[in-house]
């Protein structure tokens, strides 16, 4: 019973954890910063937190030419585009409104994985795609839905994120890893996140200055970057102990304290449709999770 009480709460602090990365963010973009000036620093905070801890594993990178390939994938699909996305959003919308969106990520995955051949089709999670597709009109459609109807326009930006993470999950159940763990994985696709991300920033005027007065936003960022890798870990470290089914369950709570830290500490308030939309997204989050156990092997300490 210590044991299992002890996993429920390493979940809980990962859900508090990575749905607190959220508002961090929307600090950051209130604090004047725009999106590749964020990925660019995010990626490089978060980089130096999981190299440190590959080495300690005795794991260092590895950059062959099939793993360079992974990891590029990986930074583009999983970092730099959907990191982009969410920035812009967060320039407009509540971010509560993000962390909800952020819930379409098994949903969206469901048909990318049919059509890749990753899973076989089955109506419960059919269904659970049409509940996330009808939590997203309760939010567009309707007047009331949102504090201003200019927001509406920002959804497709909300939605970038989730769409390119659930391609991401499937890119990797189909074409692996080249031998990487996740760790090594991420830090590597970080390393090519902060190549690509960095140039774009130094175009578009966007670059982070680092010799510079601290505030709020900065802290913000610096905070998120750093929540983000060891939450990264610890869900790594999750799935080795208890399994994937186990583990996935953290989208629930992601969701969950993702609003309710917006609640907290940007004092965001939403509409009676919003909260339809989050009930809703919450049940097909339910229908399209993977119900049977997988077996996977444990990642060595």
């Amino acid at each position: 019973m210590s044991e299992r009480n002890n996993l429920f709460g390493a979940l809980l602090v990962m859900g508090a954890g990575w749905g607190l990365t959220q508002p961090l963010s929307k600090i950051a973009v209130e604090g004047g910063y725009r999106q590749f000036g964020l990925v660019f620093w995010q990626v490089v905070i978060a980089g130096c937190v999981l190299g440190v801890i590959c080495m300690l594993r005795g794991k260092p990178m590895v950059f062959g030419r099939h793993q360079i390939w992974s990891c590029t994938v990986i930074a583009l699909i999983g970092t730099v585009l959907p990191g982009a996305g969410s920035f812009a959003a967060l320039e407009v919308l509540p971010s509560g409104l993000v962390s909800i969106l952020l819930s379409l990520v098994p949903m969206l995955a469901f048909p990318v994985a049919v059509l890749l051949g990753n899973e076989t089709f089955q109506w419960s999670r059919l269904i659970g795609l049409v509940f996330g597709l009808c939590g997203v009109l309760l939010i567009v459609l309707p007047e009331a839905s949102l504090p201003d109807r200019a927001m509406v326009a920002y959804i497709p930006l909300a939605m970038i994120a989730p769409l390119f993470y659930a391609v991401e999950g499937n890119y990797v159940a189909r074409w692996g890893t080249a031998g990487l763990d996740p760790l090594q994985l991420l830090f590597g696709a970080s390393v090519i996140a902060a190549l690509v991300s960095g140039p774009v920033a130094l175009l578009r005027g966007q670059f982070i200055d680092p010799v510079t007065s601290y505030g709020l936003a900065e802290w913000a960022l610096i905070a998120s970057s750093l929540v983000h890798a060891f939450v990264y870990a610890g869900y790594v470290w999750l799935v080795g102990r208890a399994g994937p089914v186990f583990a996935v369950q953290v989208g629930y709570l992601v969701t969950a304290f993702g609003v309710v830290w917006a609640m907290w500490l940007l004092g965001e308030r939403y509409s009676l449709w919003v909260w339809a939309a989050f009930a809703i997204l919450m049940v097909g989050l339910a229908l399209v999770h993977p119900r049977a156990p997988e077996k996977i092997e444990p990642l060595e300490p």
